[in-house]
């Protein structure tokens, strides 16, 4: 299934997410299952379905990484279920030092400015990735879509990392 189409958004990495959650909130008021409940079982089913795939895709449209998994699906390359590694030798050994830092915050004298560097690591590798990705995303040649597949893994490693750290974060600094 299209996403972009269900919501009538053009295939995009960049979307307005004001419009998304708008076009959200009318798809799922048209098919929201307390408007079947006099309805028939199949229609009431139909209603359960549909409100899922609304749900998925908006879930999918709304992160930036599963939005970009999905563009690619659309152009033919499936990520989701995939386990290639990443061979970027210098990714692979920003991907050491950001493990190193990641375990040492605990033992630091100054958590929070080690934390604060940290997501500021991410966020300055990330910025070119995206922006190489959002070119890439663009092209219709197959070669330009795998280089695609490969900045989306670096960004789903660093999401990763990032959702360890907020982890890290919450249990130093409660």
């Amino acid at each position: 299934m299209n996403y972009f189409e269900l919501f009538s958004l053009s295939p995009s990495f960049d979307v307005d997410t004001a419009i998304l959650a708008e076009r959200y909130r009318d798809l799922q008021r048209a098919v929201h299952p307390d408007k079947f409940a006099n309805a028939s079982e199949q229609d009431k089913r139909l209603s359960v379905q549909r409100t899922a795939q609304i749900n998925d895709a908006f879930q999918t449209l709304k992160n930036p990484i599963q939005r970009a998994e999905h563009l690619l699906a659309l152009k033919g390359l499936e990520l989701s279920h995939e386990s290639t590694t990443l061979k970027d030798t210098q990714f692979l050994m920003q991907q050491m030092e950001w493990r190193e830092s990641l375990e040492e915050i605990s033992d630091s004298d100054d958590p929070e400015t080690e934390i604060e560097a940290l997501y500021a690591s991410f966020e300055a590798f990330a910025k070119p990735i995206t922006a190489a990705l959002k070119v890439l995303l663009l092209s219709d040649l197959a070669a330009e879509h795998l280089q695609a597949a490969e900045q989306i893994r670096k960004l789903k490693f660093m999401a990763k990392l990032q959702d360890e750290l907020a982890r890290v974060e919450d249990t130093l600094l409660d």
